[in-house]
Parts: C-alpha cells; sequence; structure tokens
C-alpha cells in the first residue's frame, strides 16, 4: 500500500474514531445528532441537552485523549529512533515516572487540580534535567547508554518516592486519589486543560516534525550522521527536550499511561516503514486513534470507568507479544 493511501486511511480514521467517540456514553447521540450539533453550533444558543452533554464533557474528553495518545506516541517513536531501540518508550528517562510523583506531591498537599497538573509537568521536566546531569558527570553526556542507565536509576528512586508518598496520605481521602491518578484517566478533564495543554504539545511536536529527517539520520549511527553534516550532540539534546515536554504535558492531565509510547511507534512502523520522517506522523495519527478508542472504551465497558493504564496493559501486552513474535530479529537482535 503506497504511503500516502496511509495517511489518508490513517486520518479517516481519527476522524471517525472522534465521532463515533462523542455519541458513545451513558447519554447516547446518534451519530447524525453529534455532526447536526456541531453545524448548528454557530447559529444556536448552546443551552440544549444535546450541546451541553459534547461541548462540556464528550468532545473535551475526546480532544485529550486525542492529544495524549499522540504525544505518548510521538515521544516513543523519537525515543526509539534517538537510541535506536526499539524497545525504548518515555519511560526510559524516567519522565513518566518523575511527573507521577509531581502529581502525587500535589495531591498529598492539597493543591488544586491545576496546580496538581502543574507540578506533574515540573516533575517530569525536573527528572530529565538529573538524568541529563547525571550522565554528563558519569561519561560526558555522550554515552547513550549512560543516560538509560541514569533515566532507570532515577525512575526508580522517583518510585520508590511515590511509594513513601501513598504511605504518608491519608488512606481514605488522599491514598485513593493517588491511586487512581497513578493508573491513568481522563475523567475530570475540562476545556480550560485542554487549552493548557495543547500549546505545549504543539511546542514538542513542532521540532521533532520539522527535523524528522535529520532525527532519521541518527538511526544510521552517530559517525555516519556526522558525515552527513548533523550536529549529534545538539540534535540529540533538542529530541530529548521536545520529547519529555509532550510526555510530560500529555502525563499532567491523564496520570501515567503505560504501553502507548511503546507499542504505536511499532504498529506505525509496520504500516510505513523504518523512515522517521514517515514513522512520526503516521505514529501520531495511530496514537491519537488509539487512545481516543481505549477511553471510549474506558467509560462504556462497566458500570464504573476502568482506570487507562489498567487497560492499555491488557490491550498493550497480548499485541505486543504478537508484535514481538512476528518482529523478533529487529526486536531482540
Amino acid at each position: 500500500m503506497r504511503t500516502a493511501t496511509v495517511f489518508v486511511l490513517l486520518t479517516i480514521l481519527l476522524v471517525a474514531m472522534a465521532a463515533i467517540a462523542s455519541g458513545i456514553g451513558p447519554y447516547h447521540i446518534s451519530l447524525p445528532t453529534v455532526l447536526d450539533a456541531i453545524l448548528q453550533r454557530p447559529f444556536g444558543d448552546g443551552s440544549s441537552p444535546v450541546d451541553t452533554v459534547l461541548f462540556n464533557i464528550r468532545f473535551p474528553r475526546v480532544a485529550a485523549a486525542g492529544f495524549v495518545g499522540a504525544a505518548l506516541a510521538a515521544a516513543g517513536a523519537a525515543y526509539q529512533s534517538l537510541f535506536r531501540n526499539p524497545l525504548v518508550s518515555p519511560d526510559i528517562l524516567g519522565v513518566s515516572t518523575g511527573a507521577g510523583l509531581g502529581a502525587v506531591l500535589g495531591i498529598l498537599l492539597g493543591l488544586p487540580v491545576m496546580a496538581i497538573q502543574v507540578f506533574g509537568f515540573i516533575g517530569g521536566l525536573v527528572t530529565v534535567m538529573v538524568v541529563a546531569t547525571l550522565a554528563r558527570a558519569l561519561r560526558g553526556g555522550g554515552d547513550v547508554l549512560v543516560l538509560v542507565l541514569a533515566g532507570i536509576v532515577v525512575g526508580a528512586l522517583a518510585g520508590a518516592a511515590i511509594s513513601l508518598v501513598k504511605v504518608l496520605a491519608d488512606p481514605y481521602n488522599q491514598l485513593p486519589a493517588i491511586t487512581f491518578w497513578l493508573l491513568g484517566s481522563l475523567a475530570g478533564i475540562k476545556a480550560s486543560d485542554i487549552a493548557a495543554t495543547a500549546p505545549l504539545v504543539a511546542l514538542g511536536l513542532a521540532p521533532l516534525l520539522l527535523l524528522r529527517w535529520r532525527i532519521g539520520v541518527l538511526s544510521l549511527g552517530d559517525d555516519e550522521a556526522r558525515a552527513l553534516g548533523v550536529n549529534v550532540s545538539a540534535l540529540r539534546i533538542v529530541v530529548i527536550a521536545a520529547a519529555t515536554l509532550v510526555t510530560a504535558s500529555a502525563v499532567a492531565i491523564s496520570g501515567v499511561i503505560g504501553w502507548v509510547g511503546l507499542m504505536v511507534p511499532h504498529m506505525a512502523r509496520m504500516l510505513v516503514g523504518p523512515r522517521f520522517d514517515r514513522l512520526l506522523p503516521a505514529a501520531i495519527l495511530l496514537g491519537a486513534s488509539f487512545m481516543i478508542g481505549v477511553d471510549t472504551l474506558a467509560r462504556s465497558a462497566a458500570r464504573i470507568e476502568i482506570p487507562l493504564g489498567v487497560l492499555t496493559a491488557v490491550i498493550g501486552g497480548p499485541v505486543f507479544v504478537w508484535l514481538l513474535a512476528r518482529r523478533r530479529r529487529e526486536l531482540l537482535p
């Protein structure tokens, strides 16, 4: 199948998933009603029950799911290309765990939701700064293996700190909130959350999209990239900073959601191949569609909402085993 056809189909899939997800829920809205509400929005007063459900609840949640899925998938594709390792995910530098630590600290302190999200964002960025500083102190910052190992160590420390916060938290109010947030959810998302997060996600995705050809050259190896005129060290810093920004922004509003950044890039790679200039936009489209589908399933499959992290693990585990079986020569050299 031609690459252009794949992108057209992925775009159609994303639009279809968003339209279908907007109508599914306790208050069912048919697809024609959803489309009619969108077309009539500029001419109506927005006071009907359908408008209230769609524009105040469903559309912000669907948009948030799309942003989170696109951000995590793009970060995963960037990390995998940067480290030339198909088993790398946004968790590799401790970003998700660091953002989780910041958020649970905010919950422990009794801060409002917006402040908790800010704490989560700061936690992710601080974690990467600590990892980069540690790697630079050990090996001058140029060794990818040291950077990854530093990320694993700092992520483990952040995970231990989260466990300590859970021990100190109020078992009746704070501990359930911390546990539910760490499992991932978009239940309380508002349009203001999207307005605050979307610019940061766009700011992180922009350099990845603009530099996607140069990032693809990194997959050839550092020496070959330098021979082609690429400033490897500077490009690596830009990619890590951009991928960290989009990951921390996503985790700040959704909680910790695993598997998306690991699994979706592999699915996109099966459709468009390993070239990063094609892989990145395909992963963004596929990640957004995947997360919208998972969030719709989470809020409609049972009487209570299922945490997103549980569903992505249930779906991601078997799918990744299947991918591993199909591409084991590439994944396990």
